[in-house]
């Protein structure tokens, strides 16, 4: 079953009662004065406050356990310390946006899995030919899906697929980094003149968005598989507690730079991430990819491949299984 992924962008209230997360939005404020058709039915309040405004609200309840991912993208939204607790404890991710609306904190349960400890032995006591041979692995499945994306624009990928066949061990090369140059350089229409920044022009604030949901999926599908985000195979960041998040995750960026990309030809204003835009990016987790030769929503497939990692630290499997980009 896919989880969902719930955005809030408007006040509410969210509380946990029954296994549910309750929604409760207000809406609108009604001078009741001008309500004069009902004027004869109508009751005098005690309090005169009462008489003028009155807030109209609306409850909704969604089962926990179909949940994936909150992002909360609105100074109004508040929200019990219980239902942070039960969402965690469903192994829910809870994002939190700033006031420009860009993803800035992520909560994870610290128990997703029965034998957490056993993994956390396997993923520390891995030997660094393991740890090369792993992110091999990934940064050629990523520079593969990079060729493959740029293909399909009708990009010349140059030497993009014999980059990501001649990846070796912990990419000694930096194929990596030469991919990425030329795959920045030709992913977006040359009238963009884009560069890729974190800080820098749109799209990368679209980038960025899509990429935050992005890590939230694979951060929370690396604890449901035991494994410890924190604890990368390559990133190693000391600021940074999503090291691993963010080693998995590069093979499936493609997957979210072509949302991105189909949102820049629909000629939309980028400088700022509307509800419409916002929208078309929360589908990455379901966005259909290929893994294992079998089509799979992109959520399922990140299960796939956190749990293949986690039997490649056991010594159990030699191969991550990533998707493919077709």
């Amino acid at each position: 079953m896919i989880k969902k992924t719930l955005y809030f962008g408007n006040p509410a209230y969210l509380s946990f009662k029954d296994e549910q997360l309750t929604i409760e939005i207000r809406e609108v404020l009604i001078n009741l004065n001008e309500i004069e058709n009902d004027s004869d039915s109508s009751e005098k309040s005690e309090n005169e406050n009462d008489k003028y405004l009155k807030r109209k609200s609306r409850k909704e309840t969604i089962p926990v356990e179909d949940i994936g991912i909150v992002i909360l993208d609105h100074h109004g939204v508040s929200t019990s310390q219980y239902l942070i607790s039960k969402l965690l404890e469903n192994n829910v991710s809870v994002i939190f946006c700033n006031d420009k609306h860009h993803p800035t904190g992520l909560l994870l349960n610290l128990d997703g899995n029965t034998i957490q400890s056993e993994k956390f032995k396997s993923q520390i006591n891995a030997s660094i030919p393991l740890r090369k041979n792993l992110w091999q692995q990934t940064v050629s499945s990523k520079i593969f899906n990079q060729a493959v994306l740029l293909k399909e624009r009708g990009v010349i990928i140059g030497n993009m697929l014999n980059w990501a066949k001649n990846v070796n061990s912990g990419d000694s090369k930096n194929l990596e980094a030469r991919a990425s140059v030329y795959y920045w350089r030709n992913i977006f229409p040359e009238e963009v003149n884009f560069f890729r920044d974190r800080f820098g022009d749109p799209p990368n604030n679209l980038l960025n968005y899509g990429y935050a949901i992005l890590r939230a999926i694979v951060a929370r599908s690396l604890v449901g598989s035991g494994l410890l985000p924190t604890l990368g195979i390559h990133h190693r960041n000391k600021y940074n507690s999503y090291c691993l998040a963010d080693d998995i995750m590069e093979p499936y960026r493609p997957f979210v730079d072509k949302i991105v990309y189909d949102i820049l030809t629909e000629e939309k204003d980028m400088f700022e991430l509307t509800t419409e835009i916002k929208k078309e990016l929360l589908n990455i987790p379901v966005v259909d990819v290929v893994i294992g030769g079998e089509k799979s929503p992109l959520m399922i497939a990140v299960q796939r491949t956190t749990s293949s990692l986690a039997k490649c630290f056991e010594g159990k499997i030699k191969k991550i299984i990533y998707p493919e980009f077709v």
